[in-house]
């Protein structure tokens, strides 16, 4: 079955009206942002625009010549339009549909001088994941099954936010909290760090997992000194504190705070990052992006790696997309998939959850539609070709 079409789209899911009120604004209104460029004050605070961090989706449809469509997704989409426009439609027009690994083979040779580990990876995301779904729909086989199987009758998730209250009252036992601070902030910032920290434990209680998120904001001696002060809350895992390309910093964070599991990866993108990190001892969760690494199949590879080594895999946001959903399923070394908790307190999940198709956590377990492919309820008539750049 050869690829007819490869098109941009934009997606417009009606509006439906929420039945409940909520009680207040998500944690995301009143948060400090924890990103390296919080490192100077104008971008830390909240609804500050972050050049740079445009996580925007970009939606991807593939249609075969008998004229089903798969749908993928990435992010960025302000950046990696062209790339897809450019580079992948002209690569794959015409070339069979169920060949993932050659067209994703084709892709990475594409590109190597478009920056492998960076924004051209990103676009590759979406036009693979747009192939997974279509192969799903023409087999009539949920992609879960594609990749072997279930291994787990459900996913164990775990709650990210700041509104903890509403992730216990959810039935969420395991949750991540967002970080205040950057290393620049010094003392201050580990006093200020400490007692956010000191809270959350006391909110959750003793024997719910925890962790925290900087999302790249320290260096090699504040996470250091951040792993040391915060020893007696029992954290699960450090995430992501130090930059990606930064791989002396993370082996030898690793080497200082042994007692303390390193999880990162959603800002490594491609098996090639991910290879270095394990190869060099730098961390025990990984944590690939699947919209952002390179799609389900890259993935897969990172998946492969990760596990030779021991490790667990543990994708961004896995449990709030219906891609990372039907991986966490398939895979056994992914015990728990993170759900990002940004409605409002108040307001159920089904109400909150605007791709129809997606399944969303019933008191901390989500199980993915079995429906073909990655289960879209997404109607025709609300997909519209986007105009070319």
């Amino acid at each position: 079955m050869k690829i007819k079409q490869i098109e941009i789209v934009d997606i417009h899911v009606p509006g439906r009206s929420a039945t409940t009120k909520s009680r207040r604004s998500s944690w995301l209104s009143t948060t400090q942002k924890a990103l390296p460029l919080n490192k100077y004050s104008e971008f830390s605070q909240p609804g500050v625009n972050m050049p740079g961090y445009d996580e925007s989706p970009l939606w991807v449809r593939i249609t075969s010549e008998d004229g089903t469509c798969g749908l993928g997704r990435c992010g960025y989409g302000s950046v990696t339009g062209s790339m897809i426009e450019q580079v992948f439609i002209p690569l794959l027009i015409g070339r069979d549909c169920f060949a993932t690994e050659f067209l994703n083979d084709l892709m990475w040779r594409a590109n190597q001088r478009l920056g492998v580990e960076g924004h051209a990876t990103i676009a590759q995301s979406a036009i693979d994941l747009a192939l997974w779904d279509l192969k799903g729909k023409l087999l009539e086989q949920p992609v879960f099954r594609l990749l072997g199987g279930p291994c787990r009758e459900k996913i164990q998730t775990y709650a990210s936010t700041d509104d903890l209250d509403w992730a216990l009252e959810l039935g969420f036992t395991a949750f991540k909290i967002s970080n205040p601070v950057h290393y620049d902030d010094g003392i201050e910032g580990l006093n200020r760090l400490e007692e956010k920290v000191a809270l959350a434990r006391e909110t959750v209680g003793p024997d719910a997992e925890l962790m925290l998120n900087p999302v790249m904001s320290y260096n090699l001696a504040f996470s250091i000194q951040v792993a040391e002060r915060l020893q007696p809350y029992q954290l699960s895992w450090l995430e992501e504190p130090l930059p990606p390309a930064n791989l002396s910093g993370h082996q030898k964070l690793k080497e200082a705070v042994p007692w303390l599991p390193i999880a990162t990866g959603e800002d490594h993108h491609g098996r090639h990052a991910f290879a270095r990190l394990i190869e060099n001892h730098c961390v025990d969760i990984v944590q690939p992006d699947i919209c952002w690494c390179g799609g389900l199949t890259e993935a897969v590879k990172i998946y492969t790696l990760a596990e030779a080594a021991g490790l667990q895999t543990s994708p961004h946001i896995a449990a709030s997309t219906p891609y990372g959903q039907h991986f966490s399923l398939a895979m056994p070394e992914c015990s728990r998939a993170e759900f990002w908790l940004a409605s409002d307190p108040g307001i159920p999940l089904s109400e909150s959850n605007n791709l129809p198709g997606m399944a969303v956590p019933v008191d901390g377990f989500v199980t993915p539609s079995d429906a073909p492919g990655f289960g879209f309820e997404i109607q025709p008539e609300w997909i519209t070709p986007k105009a070319a750049r």
